[in-house]
């Protein structure tokens, strides 16, 4: 079985972490709760700090500040109707993966609110890619329900994986 995330660590603090293994158990979670295959997919991840995502949140987004998680879905894929889950992409196979697109952390900004949050940072990170992955197949919390939806598949991937919730 292939590596699903293919993660490039640009802070050595998330290698002392073990990004690598949690990103890909959360990435194969969020596929599986959402009845999709966990194999035929693949996701970039850059694993950085507060410094390098402020400049990607500026330059994708026009916010020049840190925040925690930036996901950027290969292709549109947003539901035709609010509050109704997109449609599903099929997987592709072992050597010639669908692409879902990618995803960035920074360190600084997970740790704080880990922390502020009173959550361990596994936990944390979980969710949050977890909740990048959704973003990647489409789902946004722009629209209240959109958010409730979004936020439920999160609830119950989680709990899938031992973990409460984080709403």
């Amino acid at each position: 079985m292939g590596d699903l995330v293919e993660t490039v660590i640009e802070d050595s603090r998330w290698q002392d972490f073990g990004l690598t293994a949690l990103a890909e158990a959360a990435a194969r979670a969020a596929l599986a709760g959402l009845g999709l295959a966990t194999t035929g997919f693949q996701i970039g991840l850059l694993a950085c700090d507060d410094a390098r995502i402020a400049v990607l949140n500026a330059d994708f987004r026009g916010k020049p500040q840190p925040t925690n998680v930036l996901s950027w879905p290969s292709e549109e894929r947003g539901a035709e109707f609010v509050g109704e889950d997109p449609e599903r992409p099929l997987a592709g196979t072992a050597d010639e993966p669908f692409e879902l697109g990618d995803i960035a952390l920074a360190w600084e900004t997970c740790a704080r609110e880990a922390a502020e949050q009173g959550k361990s940072m596994e936990a944390h990170v979980t969710h949050l890619v977890v909740h990048a992955v959704l973003h990647l197949l489409g789902h946004d919390h722009v629209e209240d329900e959109d958010a409730a939806l979004m936020e439920g598949h999160e609830v119950r991937i989680l709990a899938s994986m031992g973990l409460p919730d984080p709403y």
